[in-house]
C-alpha cells in the first residue's frame, strides 16, 4: 500500500511538471527606510524550477504610484543570485522527494522618495500560478501581485515595514497536524496583527511580466495603480478556509503561530498578512502567498540519547533525547532495584539507589510503524558539590584570610584553591589553607575545586580587601585665642563615611566631623584625629604644628543714660576695655559706629542692646553688651497758618508728632474735596495742588494716628489758614 501511494505521489509530480513548472509558487514585497527618504526595497519571488523552467524576471520591476494612482517611478531590479531551498515537510517521518524544486530571488535595490502627502504604494505583478491548484478557478491564468504601502511622516515618520522570518514547508503530511511559526519581524517594534487574508491576482497568459525593460512582448512598460481584485477562490474555499483540513487552517493573530491538519492531498494556495500599527492607528500591509503540496508520507523514525558529559552530579538525573521523527516514547533507565524504573515523557528524571554503572534504552513510538531503539550507558557517582564561606573583608595594612573548604564531596580527592595573582601564596592544595595575604585592594574572586572519581567541580566566591582611609585636618583660623572657638574642619578621604576621634591637647575630646572647641587659657596644645571607616579600617593625623592659643583683649563700656524716654533718646557710650587696638559699637538699631566713646540718637522707642567688639594686635577678639531702654512717649502740636511763599520760612504746613504710629495726614478745601494725603510724619502740604499753589483760604485738615503708649487711635480736625 505504501508503495503503492508512493507512486501515486510521483506520478503526480511529473505529469503536472510542465502545467507549473514555469509558475509563481509565492512571494512578498518590504522597505526599510534608510534616512534622509532613502529607502532599501526588498523583493522575494519563488517560482517552480523543475525541468529547467525559465529563471526568475531580469529585471523585475516594481511600480511605484502616490495614493491617488498616479504613477511616480518604476525600479529595475537586476536578477539577483538564487538559491534552491531546501525540500521541506512537516511529517520527520517521511523524507520528502527530490524531484521538486522551489528557487527563491531576492531582489533589493535602493531609491530616494521625497515625503508626500497619502505616501507611495510599491507594486510587483507577475503571471502564473500552477494549473494544478485546487482551491483556485482555472490557477494556470491567475497571476501574482504583491504591494507594500509608505505612510507619509505624518502617519508613520521613518517607518520600515514588517518581514516574514521563515519560508512556509514546501509539503505538508496529510493527516499530520501542522506547527509553522508565520511571524515577521519589524524594525521599529511596531504593533503587528496576523490573519489569513485573499492573496491578490495578478497578470494573465497575455501579458506575463510588465516594465520598460522586462515587459512582455506588445505589454506595456507600466502597470495598473492599485487596488487589485482578489484571486477567485474554487467553491468551498476561501480567505478564511483556504484548504481542505481538520481542524481548519488557522494563524494566531498575536504570534503568527499557523496551525491546522490538512486531509486532502494536493496543491493550495494560502494568503496571511501582517498588519502593522504604531498608536493604534493602520500604518502597512505586508500580504504574502505561497503554495502548500499536500502529500501522504511514510515515516522513517530515529532514536537518540546524547551521550553522557558530566558525571558526579549525583543520584538524580535529567534525560533528554535527540531523536528523530518521534511521537511517543518509552524510557527504561536499566535500575536493578525496582520494576519502575520507566517513564513515558519526552524528557524524563530518574534517581538511582546507589552509584554505578547502567545501561538506558529508549523507544520511541512504540506500538507503531514509526518505532525504533537506542541505548547508552550511563554513569553515576555521587553529587560533586563544593563550597566554601567567604571571610569577612579585611584592612588592606593588616590583611590575612583563612579559608575551609565545605559542601558535598567524599574527601579523597589532588583540592585545589585559586586565590588570583594579587594573593601570596597564590594556590593551595590543603582543605583549609590559611595566612593569605593580598596586596591590593579591591574584591577578588576565589576559586576552591574538588577533583573526585574522575570529575572536577568547581565554587567561586569573592573575599575584600578595603583600602586604608587617610586622616587630614586644616584649621578655619590661623589665629587661635583663649576664650574663642577654634574651628576644626576634617579633610580626610576613604570609601565610606568615617567615625572621628578628636584630641585637642587640653584633655577634652569629642567624635564630631567638623569640631569648635575654646581653649580655657593662653598656651601651646598638640591636636590628633583618629578616623574608622564602616569596616573597621582607622588612620590617624597630628596636626604637624601645635595649635598656639593667644591672649584676647577684654572688651568693656559703659552707657548713660540706660533708661530714658524717647522724648530724650541721646546716649553716651564710653570705653572701659583693655588690651586692644581697636574698637567698634554696634547699637542695636542697625546702627555701626567705629569710635567707641561716642553718643548715638535712637529714633524710635524699644529696648536695645549695645554691642562692643575690640581686636588687639593679634587679631584675637572679645565682645562685651549693655542694655538700653527708650521709654515711648507721646506729643501732638500743629500751628493754624503757613505762608508757602519760599522764603524758607514757614514755607510747609505739618504737624510735629512723638511717640505716635498708624499716622495718616489729609488737607479738605472748604468744598470737602481732598488736595492732600500722606502716612510719612516728615512729609507736610506746600499749599500745592495738582501743580499750582492755592490761593489764600481757609483749609480743613484731619489727622489720625495711635499713640506708642497705651495703642489708643487718635483723631484732630481743624483749619489751617493759607497766607501766600
Amino acid at each position: 500500500m505504501k508503495f503503492k501511494r508512493f507512486l501515486l505521489f510521483f506520478f503526480l509530480i511529473i505529469l503536472s511538471s510542465e502545467n507549473f513548472a514555469t509558475h509563481i509558487v509565492g512571494g512578498e514585497i518590504y522597505y526599510d527606510n534608510l534616512g534622509g527618504n532613502n529607502y532599501r526595497i526588498t523583493l522575494k519571488v519563488y517560482r517552480d524550477c523543475y525541468n529547467g523552467v525559465p529563471l526568475l524576471d531580469d529585471p523585475a520591476s516594481i511600480f511605484i504610484f502616490n495614493s491617488a494612482g498616479v504613477f511616480i517611478d518604476s525600479i529595475e531590479m537586476p536578477r539577483p543570485p538564487t538559491v534552491i531551498l531546501p525540500i521541506t515537510i512537516n511529517n520527520p517521518c517521511f523524507i520528502p522527494p527530490t524531484n521538486v524544486c522551489v528557487e527563491e530571488g531576492i531582489y533589493q535595490a535602493e531609491i530616494n522618495l521625497p515625503n508626500i502627502p497619502g505616501g507611495y504604494n510599491l507594486t510587483y505583478q507577475r503571471c502564473c500560478r500552477n494549473g494544478t491548484v485546487l482551491n483556485l478557478i482555472l490557477p494556470g491564468d491567475v497571476g501574482s501581485t504583491y504591494m507594500a504601502h509608505i505612510p507619509d511622516n505624518s502617519i508613520a515618520p521613518g517607518n520600515s515595514s514588517p518581514r516574514y522570518t521563515n519560508f512556509p514547508p514546501i509539503f505538508l503530511c496529510a493527516g499530520v497536524p501542522l506547527f509553522f511559526d508565520h511571524a515577521a519581524t519589524d524594525p521599529d517594534g511596531d504593533s503587528l496583527y496576523y490573519e489569513l487574508c485573499d492573496p491578490y491576482t495578478g497578470l494573465d497568459p497575455t501579458c506575463p511580466s510588465l516594465g520598460p525593460q522586462g515587459a512582455a512582448a506588445g505589454c506595456p512598460g507600466i502597470g495598473m495603480p492599485p487596488p487589485y481584485a482578489f484571486v477567485p477562490w474554487q467553491a468551498p474555499y476561501n480567505s478564511s478556509y483556504p484548504m481542505s483540513a481538520s481542524p481548519i487552517i488557522s494563524v494566531n493573530p498575536i504570534t503568527g503561530l499557523m496551525t491546522g491538519t490538512p486531509n486532502m492531498v494536493g496543491q493550495w494556495v494560502v494568503g496571511v498578512c501582517v498588519s502593522e500599527y504604531r498608536g493604534g492607528v493602520l500604518i502597512d500591509v505586508n500580504k504574502r502567498d505561497f503554495q502548500f503540496n499536500v502529500v501522504t508520507c511514510p515515516g522513517l523514525p530515529v532514536a537518540s540519547i546524547p551521550q553522557q558529559t558530566t558525571y558526579c552530579f549525583g543520584y538524580t538525573v535529567n534525560f533528554s533525547q535527540a531523536s528523530i521523527n518521534a511521537f511517543s516514547y518509552h524510557w527504561d533507565f536499566g535500575d536493578p532495584t525496582t520494576t519502575l524504573d520507566t517513564s513515558n515523557v519526552v524528557s524524563p528524571s530518574w534517581t538511582y539507589a546507589d552509584s554505578g554503572t547502567y545501561v538506558v534504552s529508549l523507544i520511541i513510538n512504540p506500538g507503531t510503524l514509526c518505532v525504533d531503539t537506542n541505548s547508552n550507558t550511563f554513569y553515576i557517582y555521587p553529587l560533586l558539590d563544593p563550597n566554601f564561606s567567604a571571610p569577612p573583608g579585611e584592612c588592606i595594612y593588616e590583611n590575612s584570610f583563612n579559608f575551609s573548604g565545605a559542601g558535598d564531596f567524599l574527601g579523597n580527592g589532588t583540592f585545589l584553591w585559586d586565590f588570583g595573582a594579587h594573593a601570596s601564596p597564590g594556590s593551595s592544595n590543603n582543605l583549609s589553607p590559611s595566612n593569605i595575604v593580598f596586596d591590593s585592594v579591591g574584591t577578588f574572586p576565589v576559586t576552591f575545586t574538588v577533583i573526585e572519581n574522575g570529575c572536577s567541580e568547581s565554587f567561586t566566591s569573592s573575599v575584600t580587601v578595603y583600602p586604608k582611609p587617610v586622616a587630614a585636618y586644616s584649621l578655619g583660623s590661623p589665629i587661635a585665642c583663649d576664650l574663642q572657638p577654634v574651628q576644626f574642619i576634617d579633610g580626610s578621604t576613604g570609601d565610606t563615611p568615617f567615625s572621628y576621634f578628636w584630641t585637642f591637647g587640653d584633655g577634652a575630646t569629642t567624635s564630631e566631623q567638623n569640631p569648635s572647641h575654646s581653649y580655657p587659657s593662653v598656651g601651646t596644645y598638640p591636636t590628633s584625629l583618629i578616623i574608622s571607616t564602616t569596616h573597621g579600617c582607622k588612620d590617624t593625623f597630628e596636626l604637624p604644628s601645635p595649635v598656639i592659643v593667644f591672649p584676647s583683649p577684654a572688651a568693656g563700656l559703659t552707657a548713660t543714660p540706660i533708661d530714658t524716654s524717647i522724648f530724650y533718646p541721646e546716649v553716651t557710650v564710653a570705653d572701659i576695655s583693655a588690651g586692644a587696638i581697636d574698637c567698634d559699637i554696634y547699637w542695636g538699631d542697625g546702627s555701626f559706629s567705629s569710635n567707641c566713646d561716642t553718643s548715638h540718637m535712637y529714633s524710635y522707642p524699644g529696648t536695645f542692646t549695645i554691642m562692643q567688639v575690640v581686636t588687639n594686635s593679634l587679631e584675637c577678639k572679645d565682645t562685651a553688651y549693655i542694655e538700653v531702654i527708650i521709654r515711648p512717649e507721646f506729643y501732638f502740636w500743629i500751628p493754624n497758618a503757613f505762608t508757602p511763599n519760599g522764603n524758607g520760612l514757614n514755607d510747609v504746613f505739618k504737624p510735629k508728632l512723638l511717640g505716635v504710629h498708624e499716622y495718616t495726614f489729609l488737607i479738605f478745601d472748604r468744598w470737602g474735596e481732598k488736595i492732600f494725603e500722606t502716612n510719612n510724619m516728615e512729609a507736610g502740604w506746600n499749599g500745592y495742588f495738582k501743580g499750582r499753589l492755592c490761593t489764600n483760604d481757609v483749609f480743613v485738615y484731619k489727622i489720625n494716628f495711635r499713640d506708642d503708649i497705651q495703642n489708643i487711635d487718635h483723631q484732630y480736625i481743624g483749619r489751617v489758614t493759607l497766607v501766600r
